[in-house]
């Protein structure tokens, strides 16, 4: 799949030091994505209906990262809020956050998260639990084709 055409993936991550180390780790394992990134839910959203100036030419993204605990729209009421969009919503969105709370995991898979990853606070480990999650969905994982 990603020999075809380069992934998109956009970044929900209000931690600029994990939004880089994620970026380092999708790198570092070599594969082809064109990465996107915003600091909250509100933003995101902005993003995936392409609204305003800096969203105006936004590529539909093929895989969502997304952080649960951010200022302003958590994680939680974006993935609600995507997956009720008819036009957003087969969109998979992986979870990646630091909650080990049940409710959280719970939570995320009812509002429609395809993956839940609690992030490693060694950063060698959350590198390798990245790389782990990039090539389950960009070498196993066939992704439907972007409506673009």
């Amino acid at each position: 799949m990603s020999e075809q055409r380069n992934l998109r993936v956009l970044i929900v991550e209000d931690e600029p030091g994990d939004e880089r180390l994620m970026r380092l780790a999708l790198r570092q394992g070599g594969f082809t994505v064109d990465l996107s990134t915003v600091s909250d839910g509100h933003e995101a959203q902005r993003f995936l209906r392409r609204e305003g100036e800096r969203f105006g030419h936004a590529s539909r993204p093929d895989l969502i990262l997304l952080d649960l605990k951010m200022p302003g729209q958590n994680g939680l009421e974006f993935l609600a809020a995507v997956k009720q969009d008819e036009r957003l919503r087969a969109i998979p969105v992986v979870v990646i956050t630091t909650s080990t709370l049940d409710a959280d995991v719970l939570a995320a898979y009812q509002h429609g998260a395809v993956g839940y990853v609690q992030k490693p606070t060694d950063i060698n480990e959350f590198i390798k639990a990245i790389d782990k999650l990039g090539q389950y969905w960009f070498e196993l994982v066939r992704l439907p084709e972007n409506p673009e």
